[in-house]
């Protein structure tokens, strides 16, 4: 373990929070544990799931824990990150089986035998309505009301669906649950990845490092449609 990575990193990455830090840590030898969060929402990791990917195996070769979140939870509510009107809500059937097959395609990347695969409805799906009370009560709505898709949806008076206000939320408690030391995540997920850290921090848990990594889709394809438009071109060779 070395600064080494952090320098590829920094060249890699559109932004890190907060630099500094995550660099003394790396340079420091420390062990950490490091997140990604991906919602099942369609049957195929594609091309723009490799940008995250492969900065955790990089984390991997350098001897640090990845811990991938398989977001079977928050997919039935829908990452509103992008959306200029509300996701359809999934069913369970429909998670479960988009949850099966990136499973399957994520080790044409990652090592299996050095990754941690999390499901995030094991602390999510059993909070009773207090635990819930006390999540929401660790942010504001206003926090919650700055993000950008919010704000243009509530300019143009399309509706937000109350459901939505929680993905934030969980998706920051995810973090809390395994105690990330750093996550990372698309441009389209800045306001999610610092909102985590607040909530750690409200949590009385130190607030982990964010890097903030290009994502491939938004090169290719509208990020709103992403999940959907490119199925030729998914990780795992024999699907089509």
């Amino acid at each position: 373990m070395s600064g080494a990575l952090f320098e590829r990193l920094r060249k890699r990455a559109v932004e890190i929070h907060v630099e500094e830090h995550l660099r003394s840590r790396l340079e420091r030898g420390e062990s950490l544990r490091v997140k990604l969060g991906l919602d099942p929402t369609a049957p195929d990791l594609h091309v723009g799931h490799l940008v995250p990917l492969d900065v955790l195996r990089e984390f991997q070769d350098d001897g640090h824990t990845v811990v991938l979140i398989v977001g079977d939870f928050t997919a039935m509510i829908g990452d509103p990150s992008g959306r200029s009107e509300t996701r359809p809500i999934l069913t369970r059937e429909q998670v479960d089986a988009a949850a099966r097959t990136y499973l399957e395609q994520i080790h044409v990347v990652l090592d299996r035998e050095r990754l941690e695969v999390r499901r995030n409805s094991e602390w999510l799906g059993e909070m009773t309505g207090a635990d819930v009370l006390r999540l929401l009560g660790k942010a504001t709505l206003q926090q919650v009301l700055q993000r950008e898709d919010f704000a243009d949806r509530l300019k143009a008076g399309t509706p937000i669906g109350a459901h939505e206000i929680l993905y934030p939320f969980n998706q920051a408690y995810d973090s809390v649950a395994i105690q990330a030391d750093v996550e990372i995540g698309g441009t389209d997920q800045l306001f999610n990845l610092l909102f985590g850290r607040e909530i750690q921090k409200a949590y009385g848990l130190h607030r982990p490092d964010r890097a903030a990594g290009r994502d491939l889709r938004q090169d290719d394809v509208d990020p709103r449609q992403a999940d959907r438009e490119v199925p030729a071109s998914c990780l795992e060779p024999t699907r089509r």
